[in-house]
C-alpha cells in the first residue's frame, strides 16, 4: 500500500492515536487530530513541551493511526517525523504553516484566526510531518 492510497481517508478521518517511543524504548501512545498535508501524514503538537513532542525530538520514529468514528476502518503511517516549530522555522512560515495544517485536519478554518495564531505561538506549537516508509490499513 502506498500513501497515495490512504491519502484520501486521511483528508476525511481526522481521529488518531501517535505512537513514540520513550528513552527506555517502551511505546507511548496519545490521541491526535490528524490529517495529510504535502503527502504526508500531519498533526499539531499544541505544546511544544509535551511528552510527545520530547519523544519525537529525541527519537523520531513513529506511528499515526487514523480511525473512522466507528473503528470499522483505520490508516496507518510508520516513518520518521520532522517537526517545525519557533526553533527551526520562520516567524511566518509557521503562522501560515499551523493555519494550513489545521485546515488540513480539520477541514475547516478557524473562527478566529487571529486568536489562533497567538495561542499556537503562546504554547510553543510543533507541526509533525511523518514521511511514510510503512502504509497499511483497513481502508472502506
Amino acid at each position: 500500500m502506498e500513501f497515495a492510497d490512504i491519502q484520501p481517508f486521511l483528508q476525511r478521518h481526522h481521529r488518531g492515536v501517535i505512537t513514540t517511543y520513550r528513552p527506555n524504548g517502551a511505546m507511548h501512545a496519545s490521541i491526535v487530530v490528524c490529517g495529510a498535508y504535502q503527502g504526508q501524514a500531519a498533526f499539531v503538537i499544541v505544546r511544544g513541551t509535551s511528552v510527545k513532542a520530547r519523544h519525537l525530538r529525541r527519537d523520531p520514529r513513529c506511528t499515526v493511526l487514523a480511525v473512522t468514528d466507528d473503528w470499522r476502518s483505520w490508516a496507518s503511517v510508520e516513518g520518521e517525523a520532522h517537526l517545525f516549530d519557533a526553533r527551526n522555522t520562520e516567524t511566518e512560515t509557521l503562522r501560515v504553516m499551523l493555519r494550513e495544517v489545521y485546515r488540513a485536519c480539520g477541514d475547516k478554518d478557524h473562527p478566529d484566526w487571529a486568536e489562533y495564531d497567538r495561542a499556537m505561538r503562546a504554547q510553543d506549537a510543533v507541526i509533525v510531518l511523518v514521511r511514510p516508509q510503512r502504509v497499511y490499513g483497513l481502508v472502506r
